[in-house]
């Protein structure tokens, strides 16, 4: 960065400090940034410089090795979260399907939502599962989990501003969705039968131990793999698929191709894959 673009800031921020933030990014949390993501990370972290009332980037990179506590803070600023309910609505009609096989009636069905964000995800599957089953969800668990603290605070509380729900259908919202009232107006929150499918916990993609069972039915993890490099995508695939049962699906994001990856899983439709034979639980 540029003495000249460095001086157009409130912070001191050097083309150094760019590169100790994306260093550090990628070891704590396997995201890649691209030199294009400069001004990103400017713009989000220097909320925190002005919290913290340091004066430049160099010293808040410096308060981060003396506080571990501002790791968290730190990867909630630079994570991205987009998100909606039903996104990629193929998924979730899929979903339904496996829901429905009769190889499946009488035994649980456990879930994962690998990066539920705000929550939209996993409530999304959790809708989908509750009206392909009748209602009889007592035995379907979702654990929804997310790197970003902040977000998963959201997705607990399963409310959201109305205008989240505007592209759901008028009985969806009507069955799934408490409106608000007075100082609430405006707001809706998830059914209770709905939030009970789903449990939330924070996970670090790299960390070492996810603290998971095998024997999963399906794998949502849309869009994140994006954000990785080459290698930690395929080792992240090899970690998740062991998870799934050999019949379980993986969903990817619609910009995310695992041909690299065929020796761990094979595409059976559009952006979702299949253990490939011997790789799952």
């Amino acid at each position: 960065m540029s003495a000249q673009g460095a001086g157009e800031h409130q912070f001191g921020y050097r083309e150094a400090d760019f590169d100790e933030v994306r260093a550090r990014l990628y070891r704590r949390a396997g995201i890649s940034l691209a030199d294009s993501k400069q001004q990103m990370v400017y713009s989000r972290l220097s909320r925190r410089l002005r919290q913290l009332e340091l004066p430049d980037f160099a010293a808040y990179l410096a308060y981060l090795d003396q506080h571990p506590g501002e790791w968290q803070p730190f990867i909630n600023a630079l994570t991205t979260n987009i998100t909606a309910f039903f996104r990629e609505r193929h998924h979730f009609e899929q979903l339904a399907e496996l829901a429905r096989d009769p190889a499946r009636r009488g035994r649980p069905l456990r879930l994962w939502s690998a990066a539920a964000s705000t929550g939209e995800e996993p409530y999304s599957m959790a809708i989908a599962l509750h009206q392909a089953l009748g209602g009889q969800v007592q035995q379907v668990r979702i654990l929804a989990s997310d790197i970003d603290t902040g977000v998963l605070e959201t997705a607990r509380q399963g409310i959201y501003p109305l205008e989240r729900l505007a592209q759901l259908e008028p009985a969806l919202k009507k069955r799934y969705f408490q409106r608000g009232t007075g100082a609430n107006a405006g707001l809706a929150r998830v059914v209770p039968e709905v939030q009970r499918m789903v449990e939330f916990r924070r996970i670090n993609l790299l960390e070492p131990d996810w603290h998971l069972k095998g024997g999963l039915d399906a794998i949502f993890c849309r869009n994140v793999m994006i954000y990785f490099d080459k290698s930690t995508q395929v080792n992240l695939l090899e970690r998740m698929v062991r998870l799934l049962r050999p019949d379980g699906l993986f969903f990817a994001g619609h910009s995310e191709s695992f041909v690299q990856a065929s020796h761990v899983v094979k595409l059976v439709s559009r952006t979702v894959y299949r253990p490939a034979p011997g790789v799952a639980a």
